[in-house]
């Protein structure tokens, strides 16, 4: 039974251009999320899950975190689509899993999955090594502010004054709740 060919794409930002990761793939349908991979809740990634049928084949760019938070999030994803006879390819590591996968494929995923991490893991600690040290030097002020103070004000046409009680008022009421 030939299906669909189904999309799945992720983007962490609104700035990230999403059509990059698989832009020459043909498709019937895509799914895109904007939202973080550490994000739990992907309503796309649900609709994608809820819409996929038997002999469809969902394409992803990469195993690395488009699909999946982690490995086990991976597995969960992946063992439930070729549970349900739906093919998965990871178009930049030219593997594709359909549930009558050898155990070496079944291998491959966790082991590939688990150097994705890993290399993750080493960039965000090299980030934090060189956010530490330009704080050292004077050179990291942390991100720019979106907006200051006085647009914001403006905006909503009250006084800075105004606008830093509200503020106030509402980190003191947070902290009373907590």
């Amino acid at each position: 039974m030939q299906g669909q060919r189904i999309r799945y794409v992720r983007v962490s930002t609104f700035e990230q251009n999403p059509r990059r990761q698989l832009e020459h793939v043909q498709a019937d349908r895509t799914f895109t999320d904007m939202a973080s991979g550490k994000d739990a809740r992907r309503p796309q990634l649900e609709a994608l899950l809820a819409f996929a049928r038997e002999g469809d084949t969902v394409v992803v760019h990469s195993m690395d975190v488009r699909l999946a938070r982690n490995l086990d999030d991976l597995r969960r994803i992946v063992q439930e689509l070729v549970r349900r006879r739906v093919r998965i390819e990871f178009v930049k590591e030219h593997r594709t899993f359909t549930g009558a996968d050898s155990p070496m494929a079944t291998l491959m995923l966790s082991v590939m999955r688990a150097f994705a991490e890993f290399e993750r893991a080493l960039i965000r600690e090299r980030q934090r090594e060189g956010i530490a040290l330009a704080k050292r030097r004077g050179a990291y002020r942390g991100r720019k502010k979106s907006l200051p103070p006085e647009q914001v004000a403006r905006d909503f046409g009250i006084s800075r004054e105004t606008l830093y009680n509200y503020l106030a008022e509402a980190d003191s009421d947070a902290g009373r709740a907590a």
